[in-house]
């Protein structure tokens, strides 16, 4: 799952610097399953998620389904994902909304060297491999790293 950014989200805005990205990566990572949400592209994309946003399904690959256990009957999950369609090489930004230009990482943008992204959704079910969660900002087909749970709101079993 290694789409390529958009002409569009190519085009640097004013203010904006991008980078030469090394010539090699220094770790791996398992991709262990997808995420299905509503959005299609970055603009109909929530900038943040809410709780009592749309209900979103995370599908966890079937070698994973024994990490499940125990997971269901908390409020709340973590939920770590790739960020698959964000540019990697941009240092200075300039937000949409704010029209100042910024650092990367003092932004939550999905333009960073590793777009990683994590949410803290609720967790509505669990059936087999799909989890039914609200709280997702990402794109359809996005894919998973890693799920945890969220000890603020664990629930005695």
């Amino acid at each position: 799952m290694s789409a390529k950014p958009s002409e569009l989200d190519s085009v640097l805005r004013p203010g904006e610097m991008a980078v030469e990205l090394p010539a090699r990566t220094d770790a791996g990572v398992f991709f262990i399953g997808v995420i299905r949400t509503p959005w299609r592209s970055r603009r109909d994309c929530p900038k943040r998620g809410s709780l009592d946003g749309p209900l979103c399904t995370i599908v966890v690959d079937e070698c994973w389904r024994p990490a499940l256990t125990g997971l269901a009957g908390r409020e709340r999950i973590q939920v770590l994902y790739w960020m698959h369609r964000a540019r990697r090489d941009l240092v200075l930004q300039t937000p949409f909304q704010s029209g100042v230009t910024t650092g990367t990482f003092a932004l939550r943008s999905p333009a960073r060297p590793n777009p990683i992204a994590s949410s803290v959704v609720a967790l509505i079910a669990v059936d087999g491999t799909r989890l039914q969660v609200r709280g997702l900002d990402c794109l359809d087909e996005t894919p998973l790293i890693d799920l945890k749970p969220d000890w603020g709101a664990a629930v005695e079993i």
